[in-house]
């Protein structure tokens, strides 16, 4: 049998890609070498999925892409970020908008994304086979004739990649879009980890990993020089640091830590200039004149964190409040106010949320997603060099490239 569409890949991509190429009349095949599709859609957002971000002005949705964003614009006003919440809205998922623009479930989390993609490909006509794998590609010129797989070749007029990067191995991800891509001839990228926790010197985080921190600023340097800083929420992980404004200035830090030492400096109280809180501690400290140092941190810190403190400021915890000098006030201040943290890498791609990198956007015609060097080949999604921040961005991405991809390789196939 010969198709009208091959998609290689069920991933969010993949799968957006193989269902809307099926409702605009194509004959679809989506292969996919796990045994269900979605594998990556489970662990995103740690279980919950953050869907999308609930940015809809297209041209400052692509604004955090850096200078590849505008690549993405006719993806995205192809399928926008009203069309993604509309999508699974009608199909029974109740949406909410958490902080920083990020739309989750209301309830289910990825569970219930990845099983509402599945019954979305079934239902839009898809024939899916799991379980099999690519092997490679029958060309001839141009133009690609056959698919080679572990279960038989498959024959289609289009053909499209939507295989994913090379972040989270176990869920599947292992480069083989990269490959065909540079056979094919297209420029590859070079794949990175990003958006991944970052690892440290300091050996307490551990003690911490359970508390999440709030409102916190966090700036990344190097020789003494600003180089990345955010404001939101970060948490400690067993050997290092973790959390959304970890994971955004990730790439950042990656590629200084190339060049040289990185340090990260910790702000738990960034509304508070430093005078003020420093007022605020001899307050604390007046009112609990004869309480043990140990005891006079209940109110400025989560619980977990104040024997940390009490151990970093190297003041004795049965001192007296009040004969605390101003020297031990200063060094508490520090770590309030500029919690010193020393970089020595990061999780890599194992723990990375998205890869960096991948085949060049110059090689693709970005106003359909179809290859420039095979005259029958498309692309969607993380494999291609588009990667954005935390807050739903990514998936966006999955969304709105698989779309416009489906729809031009169906509509591609029609007029063969």
């Amino acid at each position: 049998m010969k198709y009208d569409l091959i998609v290689i890949g069920g991933g969010p991509a993949g799968m957006f890609a193989a269902g809307f190429a099926a409702l605009n009349g194509a004959q679809v095949l989506l292969l996919e070498k796990n045994r269900r599709c979605g594998a990556k859609v489970l662990i995103t957002g740690k279980g919950r999925c953050n869907i999308t971000n609930s940015e809809n002005e297209p041209l400052r949705f692509v604004e955090h892409f850096g200078r590849q964003g505008k690549a993405l614009l006719t993806a995205l006003y192809a399928f926008s970020v009203e069309d993604t919440i509309d999508f699974f809205e009608q199909r029974g998922l109740k949406l909410q908008i958490e902080r920083g623009g990020r739309v989750f479930p209301a309830g289910g989390g990825a569970v219930e994304v990845q099983k509402l993609l599945q019954r979305f490909v079934v239902d839009s006509g898809v024939e899916l086979l799991c379980d099999c794998e690519v092997k490679g590609f029958v060309t001839t010129g141009q133009q690609i004739d056959a698919v080679q797989t572990d279960r038989g070749d498959f024959v289609a007029a289009q053909y499209l990649i939507a295989t994913g990067g090379l972040s989270y191995p176990e869920t599947g991800c292992t480069g083989d879009g990269y490959d065909w891509a540079q056979q094919f001839g297209h420029k590859l990228v070079e794949p990175q980890a990003a958006l991944m926790p970052l690892t440290l010197a300091e050996d307490w985080t551990g003690d911490c990993c359970d508390l999440n921190l709030k409102n916190v600023k966090l700036t990344a340097k190097r020789e003494g020089r600003s180089i990345a800083e955010r404001f939101g929420e970060a948490f400690f992980t067993r050997n290092g640091i973790g959390g959304p404004i970890v994971l955004d200035m990730s790439p950042e830090v990656r590629d200084a830590l190339k060049k040289g030492a990185v340090t990260l400096h910790l702000d738990l109280k960034p509304a508070v200039e430093n005078e003020l809180f420093d007022k605020r501690l001899q307050r604390e400290f007046a009112e609990l004149s004869n309480k043990d140092f140990r005891n006079s941190l209940g109110k400025l810190l989560p619980k977990s964190m104040i024997p940390l403190f009490i151990e970093l400021s190297e003041i004795d915890p049965y001192k007296k409040c009040h004969s605390i000098t101003r020297g031990e006030r200063k060094k508490l201040l520090d770590l309030f106010k500029d919690l010193t943290l020393h970089v020595t890498g990061h999780e890599g791609m194992k723990k990375a949320i998205v890869t960096s990198g991948g085949v060049s956007l110059k090689d693709i015609d970005m106003r359909t997603m179809r290859s420039k060097k095979v005259d029958n080949l498309y692309f969607a999604g993380e494999v291609i060099d588009l990667d954005g921040p935390t807050g739903g961005f990514n998936l966006q991405v999955c969304w709105s490239t698989g779309y416009l991809a489906g729809v031009s390789a169906a509509a591609a196939a029609m007029e063969a």
